[in-house]
């Protein structure tokens, strides 16, 4: 089969509501934000679009395609700057990636695995590796600079997404779960057992998410800068 980028979409008939693969994918978008992945199917973008489900596999012949059309509708919201010094350009992309990702949560269910084809994130690929190959004439040493990266990126977003979403579903803020879950915690500790644990809930700064993603990410950032 070709792929989905490569494939002509059927022509329209009069008779019917226009369809195409951008009305298809925004309507898929709007889904998936409101109600997360499992809001997302061929039938219930149909219904979003008043087509039967039939019309829409003559644009996207499986789930997998529309859920590959929607993460690359997400890369066109991620500009990444060019300019002569690597570490801005590849800071501006980790952020504008947060941003995106908190703006379609569901986003972060598909990061990872295999790599992003479509025309937006071959662009941001393409952005991303020219960045770390100021800094790393080598393309193996590149890749491998932008893969560490994008593993700590993904994993704090998993991390972040992970407690809105339980904050959500338990009515409970990070500070409610702490003062549910504070006695407890108190009572484990006060063994002396776990004496680090102790201090980080003593001593530790209880940063905001944005502080937490950017202190992370200048730290991997810093480490890059001294291969």
């Amino acid at each position: 089969m070709d792929a989905v980028w490569d494939r002509p979409e059927p022509a329209g008939r009069a008779a019917l509501a226009p369809l195409s693969r951008a009305a298809i994918v925004a309507a898929a978008l709007t889904l998936a934000d409101a109600g997360g992945l499992d809001a997302v199917s061929l039938r219930k973008v149909g219904a979003a679009l008043d087509a039967g489900p039939m019309r829409l596999y003559g644009y996207v012949a499986t789930k997998d395609e529309l859920l590959d059309l929607m993460v690359d509708a997400v890369h066109a919201e991620i500009d990444v700057p060019t300019g002569p010094d690597w570490r801005p350009t590849l800071e501006a992309w980790a952020h504008q990636t947060r941003a995106a990702a908190l703006r379609h949560e569901w986003l972060v269910d598909l990061l990872g695995g295999r790599p992003a084809l479509g025309p937006h994130a071959l662009a941001v690929g393409e952005a991303t590796l020219a960045a770390a190959g100021t800094r790393f004439p080598d393309i193996d040493d590149a890749r491998r600079a932008i893969t560490t990266l994008r593993a700590y990126v993904n994993g704090a977003l998993r991390t972040e997404i992970g407690e809105l979403r339980a904050a959500r579903t338990t009515g409970l803020d990070e500070h409610d779960w702490q003062a549910t879950n504070g006695p407890y915690l108190m009572r484990v500790l006060a063994d002396g057992n776990h004496p680090h644990v102790a201090r980080l809930v003593t001593d530790g700064t209880d940063d905001d998410p944005a502080t937490v993603f950017a202190t992370g990410l200048d730290i991997v950032l810093a480490g890059i800068a001294l291969r």
